[in-house]
């Protein structure tokens, strides 16, 4: 086997060829801390007591990988505190690692929509309209029947929402003894715009608990004397309370499609849009912005992995080589143990550092302290202030 070179105690850094994918290469401070790493790593695994199996790749590699794991660990972070924010957005939008996000209900108003069409108060499912001829005498309408007849559709395709049965407006029923008497105020009222209220002199002239009272009354009567204007639907059967008489027309219903509730998927327009967290547009982090309190985790997890690297090489040897007149005892084991020992406890640290920052976190903590202000507030003795007055004459 040839004699390949190792660590010989020193680098220099070249932009373009010494990191496996040169994220960081033209940043100017990365390409300074990657020799500084270099040497730092070196010497905590023993340069120049003990040889370094490795060249200046390897570290720059392990740099490299280090500030990129920092990266996706930030960034997985604050991609998964402003999801809300980002689904639906479009693709297109700019990189968001310097960004300040500001926060939208998109996401929760796209969510609630699905209440708002049951509810019959908005929504994304389109409410139609329909009618039915209404028969003399005929109580119950199959709905399979007129689905088909109608709008070409079974029965089982549609989900009736609303059915306009009921008795006319109580106002409509409305008697006022002293309107059109002759005293001209019908006309008077209308004349100031207030002839399309119920009715126009009492406007004016009742309070509206008046009024509010009048149409209770004749509602409550028409419940209790009267058969009161409802329906059921059974089995895709409707049945009239009452029964239609005299000289009935249609009878009015809104309905929606169930195929058009049930799609899964929202309509965008054909707009490439983020859908999913592996789309939300957080990009590797500039080396250079990244403040002492980063660097230093980057530094810790870069040495972790140096340790690893070499863990490996020296594990290729077995636990010891032969030298003159005795045999050099090697430390893979113990370099592997410690590196993935050290790789989990950083990255246990880093993500109990960023979720101490988390917006649930930070509020949660300035309720804390403004809490713990105002007990100490309460233990001040409130100064009792004495005045007089000078007279003067």
């Amino acid at each position: 086997m040839a004699n390949i070179p190792i660590w010989p105690g020193s680098s220099s850094f070249a932009s373009g060829s010494s990191t496996p994918f040169g994220f960081y290469d033209s940043d100017s401070e990365f390409q300074i801390d990657a020799d500084k790493f270099a040497l730092f790593a070196s010497q905590r695994l023993g340069y120049p007591i003990v040889d370094i199996e490795l060249q200046d790749k390897n570290f720059y590699t392990a740099f490299e990988e280090a500030v990129t794991t920092y990266g996706n660990e930030l960034y997985a972070h604050l991609a998964a505190e402003n999801y809300l924010t980002f689904e639906g957005a479009e693709q297109s939008i700019a990189s968001a690692n310097n960004s300040l996000i500001n926060p939208n209900m998109a996401t929760i108003i796209r969510a609630s929509e699905q209440y708002g069409v049951e509810a019959g108060a908005g929504g994304n499912v389109t409410w139609y309209s329909g009618s039915i001829d209404l028969v003399n005498g005929q109580q119950a309408y199959d709905l399979n029947s007129w689905a088909s007849s109608s709008l070409n559709l079974s029965g089982s395709n549609i989900e009736i929402k609303r059915v306009f049965y009921e008795a006319p407006p109580a106002i409509q029923r409305y008697f006022d003894p002293y309107a059109g008497t002759g005293t001209g105020m019908t006309q008077l009222m209308d004349s100031f715009g207030f002839g399309g209220y119920s009715p126009a002199i009492n406007f004016l002239l009742m309070p509206i608990n008046y009024d509010m009272q009048k149409i209770q009354q004749i509602e409550f009567n028409d419940m209790v004397r009267r058969s009161q204007y409802s329906f059921e639907i059974i089995n895709n059967t409707l049945k009239l309370f009452p029964i239609p008489d005299g000289n009935p027309s249609k009878l009015f219903i809104e309905y929606i499609l169930k195929a058009e509730r049930n799609a899964p998927y929202v309509d965008t327009g054909g707009t490439d849009v983020i859908t999913n967290i592996s789309q939300v547009p957080y990009d590797n982090p500039t080396y250079s912005t990244i403040n002492s309190i980063g660097r230093q985790w980057v530094f810790e997890y870069a040495l972790a992995l140096v340790k690893e690297i070499l863990g490996y090489v020296r594990g290729k040897y077995g636990n010891e080589v032969p030298i003159p007149n005795a045999n050099a005892k090697l430390n893979a084991p113990d370099l592997l143990t410690s590196a993935t020992d050290d790789k989990n406890k950083l990255l246990e640290r880093l993500r109990a550092y960023f979720d101490s920052t988390s917006k649930r976190k930070l509020l949660e903590s300035r309720a804390e302290e403004a809490k713990h202000i105002q007990d100490e507030l309460r233990n001040i003795p409130f100064t009792i202030y004495i005045g007089w007055y000078v007279f003067t004459k």
